[in-house]
């Protein structure tokens, strides 16, 4: 079905973050909205990440809307498949399905500053009109491949955790994993459990915690349904020991960082004997510095006998297998990209094109930054979800999206039937506070990882998330300035 000509408020993105928009606009008795999606259905990350083992590194509880909880969730960490359902689930139940459009890709929009509306183009050439555009595309959907010499000339399967293909068998093969972080310590142990042999070239170690998954009892499920206070009081339980012994592990706090570090050594002594892998297995960077990672299962997995881990890092590719930096050639079936995504620039698949014309990548040359991660200077009713400067973590960024809704209805409102932007000044103290702040944080103590473009911490809050909620939930009115239609 084609995309409607004409609609007050465009959400591009049907994920965590476009759907509880399309809710809370539904809530206020606001129907004149559009949700549009390149993908066949709801879920954003949720539908593309379907590889064996795929769930979620936040528990379940805070991994939800706070304002449509689930007291049926099987495991304490939810797998893929019923955090799939749940937003299926509440598209259904809020009302969305009416206001949604699947593959229907958006190109590029272009703002009118005599009509304040913006032309959204999508890849079919057809356009919409609309007053609003929201960007609620996520930071973590486009796969990215390392630059592998000679990768095209592999003969066997070989596919990105992204885009897992189901028609290849695992059984008995000798499969080859490229990556080693979130995605890879999910999918191995269950590569591991049906591969002849495994082999795992890992770029750099990472800081692993035991996740302490179990599945809820039927008890635990009937007390959650019948007496929501208690699961609300559970929810937060599990945002605390984020925010206050987590988020102090990146800030830098010393006691705290060793107390972390040591139950990762510890998790990993349990299961991996040889001193030589775990030193290979131990990183050089401090806790915190990169995302802490959560599993029971990855240390047991490499310390298989059909596991071997290596850390000499791929040279080339042949039509058989891979040879490593180290000049040592291993055989493959089946080689698998867990190398991650682009996750800047910012936006990079949409040509947004501002007042004066200006892009939105020439206003971010120098890296992305938006006020509050929410709206940037020269591009009036543009609001972004999950925007520069909002990732976090230690905790959900379901819990940053319902503040930066609540933040984005207020602007909105402020805007009526006109157009509103965010100083030019505020803007700019805002990235100066971010930069400022986040020079202290354990992120800016690496050279290199996601959170980073062009020298800047782009990705990250540098507070505790409750500062946030706090900030994007009432944005300063004097921030911005308001044109009449």
């Amino acid at each position: 079905m084609p995309p409607k000509t004409g609609v007050k408020t465009l959400i591009i993105g049907a994920g965590f973050a476009g759907l509880c928009m399309g809710a809370q606009l539904r809530r206020g008795e606001d129907d004149d909205f559009l949700i549009v999606d390149k993908a066949a259905g709801v879920g954003g990350t949720w539908r593309y990440n379907i590889y064996p083992g795929a769930e979620c590194d936040i528990p379940s509880s805070l991994y939800s809307y706070s304002f449509a909880p689930n007291p049926t969730w099987d495991f304490k960490w939810a797998k893929q498949p019923q955090i799939l359902k749940y937003l299926e689930s509440f598209t259904e139940d809020e009302g969305l399905r009416a206001h949604c459009r699947f593959e229907v890709t958006v190109i590029g929009a272009a703002y009118d500053t005599q009509e304040k509306r913006w032309t959204v183009k999508f890849a079919d050439g057809s356009t919409v009109v609309c007053q609003f555009l929201i960007s609620a595309v996520g930071q973590l959907h486009h796969p990215r491949f390392g630059e592998f010499k000679r990768r095209d000339s592999f003969k066997g399967a070989q596919f990105h955790s992204a885009n897992w293909d189901h028609s290849v068998d695992l059984r008995d093969k000798n499969i080859a994993v490229i990556g080693n972080a979130a995605s890879a310590i999910q999918l191995i142990p269950e590569l591991q459990a049906a591969a002849k042999s495994l082999t795992i070239y890992q770029r750099s170690a990472n800081w692993i915690i035991p996740k302490g998954d179990r599945a809820y009892s039927k008890f635990e499920k009937w007390l959650a349904a019948k007496i929501p206070s208690i699961a609300k009081l559970y929810r937060g339980s599990i945002w605390a020991a984020g925010e206050f012994f987590l988020y102090p592990v990146i800030q830098g706090k010393k006691i705290r960082a060793k107390i972390l570090s040591a139950a990762s050594r510890a998790h990993m002594r349990k299961a991996i004997k040889d001193p030589e892998m775990r030193r290979a297995l131990t990183p050089k960077y401090p806790i915190g510095a990169k995302r802490v990672l959560l599993s029971d299962k990855i240390y047991p997995a490499l310390a298989s006998e059909n596991v071997e881990l290596v850390i000499a890092g791929v040279h080339s590719f042949t039509k058989g297998g891979i040879s490593d930096a180290g000049s040592t050639f291993r055989a493959h079936d089946v080689i698998i990209h867990a190398t991650g995504f682009v996750t800047n620039p910012f936006l990079k698949e949409l040509n947004i094109i501002g007042v004066l014309g200006q892009s939105l990548k020439q206003h971010w040359g120098k890296g992305a930054s938006a006020y509050l991660g929410l709206m940037t200077h020269g591009f009036p009713n543009l609001f972004m979800l999950y925007g520069p400067n909002t990732n976090t973590g230690h905790t959900s960024i379901v819990y940053k999206i319902e503040a930066q809704v609540e933040g984005v209805l207020k602007l909105m409102t402020q805007a009526a039937q006109g157009a509103i932007e965010v100083t030019a000044k505020a803007e700019s103290d805002f990235d100066a506070e971010m930069q400022r702040r986040l020079a202290k944080m354990t992120w800016a103590k690496i050279d290199a990882s996601w959170y980073q473009d062009k020298g800047r911490v782009t990705n990250n809050w540098p507070g505790p998330s409750r500062e946030y909620s706090r900030r994007a939930r009432n944005p300063n009115a004097d921030h911005f300035s308001v044109s009449s239609p």
